[in-house]
C-alpha cells in the first residue's frame, strides 16, 4: 500500500517539473534561439544599424564571425547586438571575480570598558579603538557597570562622549549611547571606508619595500642615490 502511495507522488512530481519546464534561464538567447521576426540591431562597437530580419541579423553575425545576441528582450522590437559571446562571457567573470576579490566587508570591533577606569587603562583601550578606525572597521564601545555604579549611568555616558571626542579625526558616533540592562553601548563608525583603509595599507607598506635597499646595491649605485636625493 505505501509503495503504491509513494509511486503515486513521484508521478505526480514528476508531471508537476514537466509543466514547470524545469528551471528559468538567465543567460541570453543567442544566434537561433531568438526566435522573433525582426531585430533592433546594434554593432560591435555600438553603431546602431537598426531594424533588421532575424535572418538578416542571423546572416550578417556568420559574415563577421560573431555571435547575435539578445540585450533587450522586453523591448519591441528586441534589442540584439553583434559580439563574441564567448569572449564576453569570460571577461564578465574575470571582472565580478576581481570585483568579488577587492570587496572588503566592515567588522565590528567591541571595547569594554569600566566607568571608573583609570587614566592608563583608558589609553590603552582608546588606542585599540584608533587603531581599529583607522583600519576602517566600526567599534562597538560598551561601559559595564557593577553594583552602585549602576545608579551612576551619568559616568558612562561621560566617559563614551570623551572617547567619542578623543576619536573624532578618525571616527564618528554612528549610534548614540543607550543603556541595554547593565551596560551602556555605543557605536563609533569609520570616516574611512575599509576599501580605502585598506589600498592606504597596501601603498605604504609597498613604500616601505621600495625604500628598503640592501648594503651591496647602495654601494654599487652611488649616482642613483645621489640622483634621487636631488630629485
Amino acid at each position: 500500500m505505501y509503495r503504491h502511495v509513494r509511486a503515486k507522488l513521484s508521478a505526480r512530481r514528476a508531471r508537476r517539473d514537466a509543466n514547470l519546464g524545469g528551471p528559468i534561464s538567465t543567460e541570453p538567447r543567442i544566434n537561433e534561439r531568438i526566435r522573433v521576426p525582426e531585430v533592433r540591431l546594434v554593432g560591435p562597437n555600438g553603431e546602431q544599424v537598426g531594424i533588421v530580419s532575424i535572418h538578416d541579423a542571423l546572416k550578417l553575425a556568420q559574415e563577421a564571425d560573431l555571435d547575435l545576441v539578445e540585450v533587450a528582450a522586453t523591448a519591441r522590437p528586441p534589442v540584439c547586438k553583434l559580439m563574441d559571446y564567448g569572449k564576453f562571457k569570460y571577461e564578465s567573470a574575470m571582472k565580478a571575480r576581481e570585483a568579488r576579490k577587492n570587496q572588503a566587508h566592515t567588522i565590528i570591533k567591541e571595547i569594554k570598558l569600566r566607568p571608573k577606569i583609570d587614566p592608563h587603562d583608558y589609553e590603552t583601550k582608546k588606542g585599540h579603538v584608533v587603531r581599529f578606525l583607522k583600519a576602517g572597521d566600526k567599534v562597538k564601545v560598551t561601559i559595564m557597570f557593577r553594583g552602585r555604579e549602576q545608579s551612576r549611568p551619568e559616568l558612562g555616558f561621560r566617559l563614551l562622549q570623551k572617547l567619542a571626542e578623543d576619536v573624532t579625526e578618525l571616527g564618528f558616533v554612528e549610534s548614540q549611547p543607550k543603556q541595554d540592562g547593565r551596560n551602556m553601548i555605543m557605536v563609533i563608525g569609520p570616516h574611512k571606508k575599509k576599501a580605502e583603509a585598506k589600498a592606504e595599507k597596501a601603498a605604504a607598506k609597498a613604500q616601505r619595500g621600495g625604500e628598503e635597499s640592501s648594503p651591496d646595491e647602495e654601494a654599487s649605485a652611488p649616482s642613483e642615490e645621489v640622483s634621487a636625493q636631488e630629485a
